[in-house]
Order: C-alpha cells, then structure tokens, then sequence
C-alpha cells in the first residue's frame, strides 16, 4: 500500500512538471477519484525538488502564496502556502526588464516584499531575532501561473503546482542592518500602488501581508518545523513573502509599475511580451 501510494505521489509531480514544461493546463488533482490532501501535497513538492536537482538546477528559496487575507475566498485557500524558486526562475530585475507571456499557464503578477537570509530562522523567534536572520530587503515581483484551468483550485493542489510559482524578479537589495528598527516598523506599515500602462490597477501594502512580510517569513519557518519531507530554510535562501495587493492578470504588451510609501524602496518596472 505504502509503495502505491508513493507512486501517486510520483506520478502528481510528473503531471505537473510536464504542465509546467507544455504550459498546457490539466485537472485539479484533488478532483481526481483519489483526490489530494495537503499533507500527501507537501511529498509532491519534496519530489519536485527532487527533479529540479536531477535537471541541474539549484534550490535558491521559496515563494510564500496567500498571505494576502483578500486573496482565501477568491482562491479557495485558508492558509498560506508555500513552493520552491530555482535559478532558473529568479532573476534579478535590473537584467530582467521584460518576461514573455508565452512562459507560463495563465499567468498574474504579483509585487512582493522579498528577503536574503543571512542564517538560518527558527521558530517562535520574536520579530527582532527574526530580523536579525535577514540581510537583505527588496521590493520584486513574482509572476505566478495556474496549471489548473480558470485558477480553480484547491490548496493541496496549490502546492502540488509548486506554489503556482512561474518566476521571481528581484528588486534593489537593502542591507537590514544600518536600520533595522525602521525596517521593523515600515514592513508593517508601507503602502503600494500596482499601476498597468500608467493606470493605478490595485493599492496595499504590507498589513496585507500576514500583518506584515516578516510573519509571513515566520509563518514559513514554522509550517517547515513540522514538515517531515522538506528542509527548513537555509543561509543564502531567497524568500519571496507573498502578494502586497490582489495577483492581477497580464498579458502581452503590458507593463506594469509598483511604487511603494512609507519605506526606502525604489520603484519596480517590468514589460510584459
């Protein structure tokens, strides 16, 4: 029974890796006769990770999904979840000005607080130890894709898809140190403006986030300290915290600007083809 069903679990990651590789979407696996609980979810990211190595690529962090309250209802999640970012999706944004729709199933954008670890979280650690584990800060994108069609899902096969990841661009990074008690107070306070071909498309900040991007790093560091199949986060991670607005469509042509208030980060532009 055990071997069987490990083999679903392999069979889970084969679909949705040859999803992500066509860009054609599939069936939500928890509609299929043996559905998909969160738990047996978590064994297809470990075997995606798996395969990600086996072709070559290199783990360089996570991507933290719906930490945006707004975001449950209109998705069909309760909770945060959470997938992996290789090198060959995280790219830095002063190279990466402009993203081929083509890439991805569906595609929306998201703007995200993201953070460089210098050592390695744990958990129930209060904000400022939390902090002292960051040693970058910068405001990115992450470009997110459902390989389920309409974006009708449930959260297993959310992480099933590896966090719906597609790709992350990553802004100017900001040491913490010189100002980490600023830091502290503007993650929970900053506001943004997500603008298309110069029309405000969507405001938030980071309250939207989980209260603020640094819970949401918390609320990861403590879903890995009870997770049997993956490894908690480690020296060099990249973490990408979760959409400061509502994740909106894009297409061919676009592009797309956040400004953020309230805390020392620059403007981000990317061009969509």
């Amino acid at each position: 029974m055990a071997s069987e069903h490990a083999a679903d679990v392999a069979a889970i990651a084969n679909d949705v890796l040859a999803a992500l590789a066509s860009k054609k979407q599939i069936a939500q696996f928890s509609s299929r006769p043996r559905g998909l609980n969160l738990s047996d979810a978590y064994r297809v990211t470990q075997a995606l990770r798996a395969a990600f190595e086996v072709r070559g690529e290199k783990i360089v962090g996570r991507k933290i999904g719906f930490t945006n309250f707004g975001m449950w209802k209109a998705f069909g999640v309760d909770a945060p979840v959470w997938g992996y970012a290789t090198d060959h999706t995280t790219f830095d944004l002063a190279q990466t000005r402009t993203v081929k729709t083509a890439d991805f199933a569906e595609p929306r954008i998201e703007p995200e607080i993201m953070f460089g670890l210098k050592a390695a979280p744990a958990a129930d650690m209060t904000d400022d130890a939390l902090l002292d584990c960051v040693d970058w800060i910068a405001l990115g994108y992450e470009v997110v894709q459902s390989i389920f069609p309409g974006w009708k899902f449930t959260a297993a096969d959310v992480v099933a898809a590896n966090g719906v990841h597609g790709r992350l661009l990553v802004g100017n990074r900001h040491p913490v140190a010189p100002r980490k008690a600023q830091w502290l107070r503007e993650l929970a306070a900053f506001e943004v403006v997500l603008s298309c071909d110069g029309a405000v498309s969507q405001k938030g900040g980071g309250a939207v986030v989980l209260g603020s991007p640094l819970n949401a790093l918390r609320h990861l560091v403590d879903l890995l300290a009870k997770d049997p199949h993956n490894p908690p986060l480690r020296t060099g991670e990249i973490i990408s915290t979760g959409t400061l607005t509502l994740a909106m469509p894009i297409t061919a042509g676009q592009t797309w600007t956040t400004t953020a208030s309230g805390i020392p980060l620059e403007d981000i532009v990317v061009r969509f083809e």
